[in-house]
């Protein structure tokens, strides 16, 4: 077979091992034995992780490859196919696609002037509290030395740096409750989530600037719930929340904002806020992987585990085959070009 078959075979036989988010420990498992079959330097690292290659700093500068295992809840796209110059199925773009990359890049023995380590996890597409990423740093702490790490989630081709920050907030609006026949003796809290709601949905996306790449911010209402019955005025309803703000803004400056907005029409509840990640351009390794056939830079408009390298003390950028526009969908999928560019570029930036 050539490349670009091996990779659409290897995609296709990820998507087709069902790892949805907590499920994934059958194919850590076999990701784990497929390198060691290969004869690459491989271990179980504990809980969904999988280390390979060079994980350690020696001589040369060390670039990891990061790769989730774990797919958001499966939409009837198991089992996947090949059609259309493409591998489509359940986690074809996110992010299937770039762990068949790391694993023939690995299986080749790609290298050079560089030295290549590999990171496989779990749990990804859950909370940040539930990533199996975060606790490897300290089980590891050989990682936190590597020169820069490589995240490969969907960018199509494009180094996407940086990423947004993530606050899921619960939103309660409080009322009283009463019969709905006689309205005005009691106070409807679906009237007042209504208000609340409207004013949020005037906060037009907000263009940021941070070194250079502009991240957009936005703030939306994702899920409503209220009332007990056709006949009762509620007496409580909610709404959650979701902010994506910027590099540049802390946790808590973004909480104190969502905080601003929210606390005057009701109960503002922060349930997790992922922390947005520095745009790592500086670092002379992007300009290397941008040379050796990375597309354009840009700034990545969703939050990824880049937040969780940099927290560790890593610089890190986003680059990968998938598309995002594919990611999450029914019809999720990647191209072959893609996965046979995405390998080319990174054995040319670690080649000699």
């Amino acid at each position: 077979m050539n490349l670009g078959e091996r990779l659409a075979q290897r995609t296709l036989q990820l998507v087709d091992a069902p790892s949805e988010s907590r499920g994934e420990v059958e194919l850590c498992a076999s990701v784990l034995a497929t390198l060691q079959a290969g004869g690459v330097d491989a271990r179980d690292a504990g809980d969904t992780c999988v280390l390979a290659g060079v994980t350690e700093r020696g001589d040369k500068p060390l670039v990891l490859l990061g790769g989730h295992l774990d797919t958001v809840p499966a939409q009837g796209n198991i089992p996947g196919r090949i059609v259309d110059g493409g591998v489509h199925g359940l986690g074809a773009s996110d992010m299937k696609g770039a762990c068949a990359v790391m694993i023939e890049l690995a299986l080749a023995r790609a290298g050079g002037a560089i030295d290549l380590g590999y990171v496989f996890f779990g749990r990804e597409e859950l909370p940040l509290a539930d990533s199996a990423l975060t606790p490897l740093f300290a089980r590891e702490p050989g990682l936190a030395t590597a020169d820069l790490a490589v995240m490969m989630e969907p960018t199509a081709g494009q180094i996407q740096a940086g990423c947004l920050g993530n606050v899921n907030a619960t939103w309660t609006f409080h009322g009283r409750s009463g019969h709905s026949a006689r309205p005005w003796q009691a106070d409807n809290a679906i009237h007042r989530a209504a208000e609340g709601i409207g004013a949020l949905t005037a906060v037009a996306p907000a263009p940021r600037i941070f070194d250079g790449l502009e991240f957009t911010e936005v703030v939306s209402v994702t899920k409503v719930s209220g009332g007990i019955a056709a006949n009762v005025i509620p007496a409580e309803a909610s709404a959650h929340v979701n902010y994506r703000y910027a590099p540049g803004r802390s946790a808590l400056e973004a909480d104190a904002w969502l905080h601003g907005l929210c606390d005057p029409f009701g109960t503002l509840r922060i349930d997790s806020n992922a922390p947005s990640a520095p745009v790592a351009t500086g670092n002379p390794l992007v300009g290397r992987l941008h040379a050796a056939g990375a597309f354009a830079v840009a700034p990545k408009q969703a939050w990824t585990p880049v937040a969780e390298f940099a927290a560790a003390g890593v610089d890190a950028i986003n680059f990968g085959p998938g598309d995002p526009v594919h990611a999450h969908q029914v019809s999720e999928q990647v191209s072959i070009e893609a996965l046979v560019h995405a390998y080319e570029t990174l054995a040319s930036f670690v080649a000699v």
